[in-house]
C-alpha cells in the first residue's frame, strides 16, 4: 500500500504511481513507493520539515552572497518553496522532468507560479546541465525515483557535467541515501569531478547524506568563521544552521580551527 494516513491525491498510469498522503497535519508525496520523498505542514507550508531538506540549506553556511541557485528534482518543492520565501536576493530555476510532479507540486505543496525569481522548467535535468555551463552559483540535485536515486544521475560524466555546470567559488549539494551499497562509489566519482574539495553532512540513520562539491583553491574552511556564519544565520531562518555545522565537524576532518576536505584527511 502506498502513503499512510488519509488519501489527498492519487495518480497511477502505465509509468508511475504518484500519491499524496496527510496525517496529523503533515501532508507527503510519495513517487513508486512507501517512502517519502517530500512532506509539508499543512499550517506551515514553507517550514521544512524533513531533516534532510534542512540539510541541503547548509549551503548557506558556506556561500554568504549566493544569488543563483539551479536546482534538478522538484518533488514537492520544499526546499525550493523554502529558499523563495526566506532568501530573496537569490534568483533559483527548477529543472524537473515530470508535468504531473510541478502540477502536484503547485496544487498541493505550495510551490509558486514562476516569477522574476523562480522559474520551475519542465525538461530533462541532465540535459540542460550539458547545455548551460557556468550559469549558477549553487547546483542542488535532489532527483530519486521509486528505488532510489537514477543511475544517470550518478555516472562519473554526470557529475563532471556538474562541475562544469558552476561557477568558480561555487558550490555542488546533492541528496545520497547513506544505506545505498554505491555510496561509496558515488562519493569517489564526487571527488574526482571537484578535486577532492568534498564535505558529508549525514541527516539521519541511516537516512540521506548530503554532499557538498566545492570549486575553490581553498584546502580547508575556518571554524570560527563557520560558526560565527551559523550563529548569524540562526537569527534569521528556523533551521538550526549551529546543529548542522557540528554535524559536519563531526564527520569532516578538522584540525587547529580548521575543516579539511576530503583530499586532506
Amino acid at each position: 500500500m502506498f502513503g499512510f494516513g488519509k488519501k489527498v491525491h492519487r495518480s497511477v498510469n502505465a509509468s508511475s504511481h504518484v500519491e499524496v498522503s496527510e496525517v496529523d497535519g503533515v501532508r507527503s508525496l510519495y513517487i513508486d513507493t512507501n517512502t517519502i520523498q517530500s512532506s509539508m505542514r499543512v499550517k506551515a507550508p514553507y517550514e521544512l520539515v524533513l531533516a534532510y531538506s534542512r540539510g541541503m540549506m547548509a549551503f548557506l553556511l558556506f556561500l554568504e552572497d549566493a544569488r543563483d541557485v539551479l536546482m534538478v528534482g522538484l518533488g514537492g518543492g520544499s526546499v525550493a518553496k523554502y529558499i523563495w520565501q526566506n532568501c530573496p536576493n537569490v534568483n533559483q530555476i527548477v529543472v524537473e522532468i515530470s508535468p504531473k510532479i510541478i502540477q502536484i507540486a503547485r496544487s498541493h505543496f505550495h510551490v509558486p507560479d514562476n516569477q522574476d525569481r523562480f522559474q520551475v522548467l519542465e525538461g530533462d535535468g541532465i540535459d540542460y546541465l550539458q547545455t548551460h555551463q557556468n550559469s549558477t552559483q549553487v547546483l542542488m540535485i535532489d532527483a530519486f525515483d521509486g528505488v532510489g536515486i537514477p543511475p544517470d544521475f550518478c555516472t562519473q560524466v554526470f557529475f563532471d557535467d556538474c562541475a562544469s555546470a558552476i561557477q568558480d567559488e561555487g558550490l555542488f549539494v546533492i541528496n545520497l541515501w547513506g544505506s545505498d551499497k554505491n555510496f561509496g562509489l558515488y562519493w569517489q566519482r564526487i571527488e574526482n569531478s571537484f578535486n577532492g574539495k568534498v564535505l558529508k553532512l549525514p541527516t539521519g540513520k541511516p537516512g540521506n547524506i548530503i554532499v557538498f562539491g566545492f570549486k575553490t583553491s581553498q584546502k580547508s574552511l575556518n571554524m570560527k568563521a563557520l560558526i560565527a556564519r551559523a550563529k548569524l544565520l540562526d537569527e534569521t531562518h528556523a533551521v538550526n544552521f549551529s546543529a548542522l555545522l557540528e554535524i559536519l565537524f563531526e564527520f569532516n576532518a578538522q584540525h587547529q580551527q580548521k575543516l579539511f576536505f576530503a583530499e586532506a584527511t
